[in-house]
């Protein structure tokens, strides 16, 4: 006979937009081979399997009330907040353009050109600065949309009253809470709001974020340098992490607990290795962005090895 441990719901859902709200809060799972570790699971948020779909529908609110059917919406993003975007356009009857960089995953683009995004690569590296600016720029003098996730303060305040808001709920329900928080930096925008929230909550939290090391390139996140926001306000530590690292914690993570975990995840869990030889068996919380079906092609190159 099964033993159902979840909620009492049944998870039936009368539209698309029901099911993006319906599954918060997502999963809080220890990982309990590893100790008093706790996983937020954030690639179970249905659009783009991932934190961005949160991040992107924050950012949209305001733009709702002026209604965005039809309009044109341009953004930088480096994966999962284009999937996202992407996704929402077909919900909400507007047109998307990705502004990406020549690392986006071969995965990625069929992903946004099967749901109808426009993919405009360009030859750099990183999402900088200068390079989000430009894209800002370039909406505005041409009347179109700018989310602007990278300056937006609905982004941070959105994680802060709805992703920080469940942990500390879900914590609570446990009895448990953090002593260390480790999430990585790309925009800023979670691990500043989620940070600010769980210290509001339980008081001391120490606060790591993590980065590539430089000249490393891991899908989803990025490095301070890069212009990123907020971050700095709330971190007590900053981890750097190379790719190969970042393979070996999704690896990690598979065979100790038979979670499929993304890029940005591994490189989480690799800087939680490095930051337990200090801090010893506290309680850990951290939080895994994706999954790992976008980064195959990339993961592939160095699985064979291990």
């Amino acid at each position: 006979m099964l033993v159902f441990a979840g909620s009492e719901r049944n998870n039936v859902f009368s539209s698309v937009q029901d099911l993006v709200y319906g599954l918060w809060p997502t999963p809080l799972v220890r990982l309990d081979r590893f100790g008093d570790v706790w996983a937020k699971l954030e690639f179970f948020n249905p659009l783009s399997r991932s934190i961005k779909d949160r991040t992107v529908l924050f950012l949209l609110r305001r733009f709702m009330n002026d209604g965005l059917k039809g309009n044109l919406v341009e953004e930088a993003s480096s994966g999962n907040v284009a999937i996202a975007l992407a996704s929402l356009a077909n919900i909400y009857g507007f047109r998307y353009r990705a502004y990406t960089t020549r690392h986006l995953p071969r995965t990625t683009e069929v992903l946004l050109r099967v749901l109808g995004a426009e993919v405009v690569r360009v030859d750099r590296d990183m999402i900088d600065e200068e390079f989000w600016r430009w894209v800002r720029d370039h909406a505005v003098s041409n009347g179109f949309v700018n989310l602007n996730q990278f300056e937006n303060v609905d982004n941070p305040e959105g994680h802060y009253y709805v992703t920080g808001e469940e942990i500390v709920r879900q914590f609570m329900s446990v009895g448990k809470k953090p002593r260390v928080f480790i999430a990585s930096v790309g925009t800023g925008g979670h691990i500043t709001g989620i940070a600010r929230r769980l210290r509001d909550a339980f008081g001391d939290v120490y606060v790591v974020g993590v980065e590539p090391k430089a000249g490393s390139a891991i899908p989803g996140i990025k490095r301070l340098e890069s212009g990123t926001r907020w971050v700095r306000e709330v971190v007590d530590e900053i981890v750097e992490v190379g790719l190969e690292e970042a393979v070996d914690g999704v690896i990690k993570v598979a065979r100790g607990t038979g979670l499929l975990i993304g890029l940005s995840s591994g490189a989480v869990f690799h800087a939680f290795l490095r930051v337990r030889e200090r801090f010893g068996d506290v309680t850990y919380l951290l939080v895994f962005p994706d999954d790992i079906y976008k980064y195959v092609d990339i993961i592939d190159r160095f699985v064979n090895s291990t």
